[in-house]
């Protein structure tokens, strides 16, 4: 494979060996107690496409679930308004995993490779941005200026 850029969350008491491909999250509505207990059994979230060669492997007990329960729906925001809120949360993330004696080095281990002048899709720009709302809900933490809410 060619050269592979990699987004890699590693976060909380976790390092998991595997991942594996999961299909687009259902919404709020269709979601079921059978899909929610599968998520929980394996909450680590995989995005790949090899034609733009990235990969983004997202690790947070919890953040699956989430995904499927309570972030808002595949189309709520447009792809433009998450990339913009995307870029600001990148841009915060990585100052701080660049302070390691003033923030948590264990919620912020690893630096974000997301260049804005790439066009990474829907889905990749949907599960970034809506992992941005979880960790600052969860964690109580505050990426930028936007007051946090789903």
């Amino acid at each position: 494979m060619k050269n592979v850029n990699y987004i890699m969350f590693t976060l909380i008491f976790a390092v998991i060996a595997f991942s594996c491909n999961t299909s687009k999250a259902p919404s709020k509505k269709t979601a079921n107690s059978e899909q929610v207990k599968d998520i929980k059994v394996n909450d680590t979230v995989r995005i790949a496409n090899d034609d733009l060669e990235y990969e983004i492997i997202i690790i947070d007990p919890g953040y699956a679930t989430w995904l499927a329960t309570q972030a808002r729906p595949e189309g709520f925001f447009s792809q433009q308004y998450m990339e913009n809120r995307n870029n600001i949360y990148v841009i915060e993330w990585n100052q701080r995993v660049l302070q390691p004696l003033r923030f948590d080095p264990d919620l912020y281990e690893l630096q974000i490779n997301y260049n804005s002048r790439i066009d990474y899709g829907y889905e990749v720009n949907y599960k970034l941005y809506n992992y941005f709302i979880y960790f600052q809900m969860r964690y109580n933490q505050r990426l930028g200026p936007f007051v946090v809410r789903i």
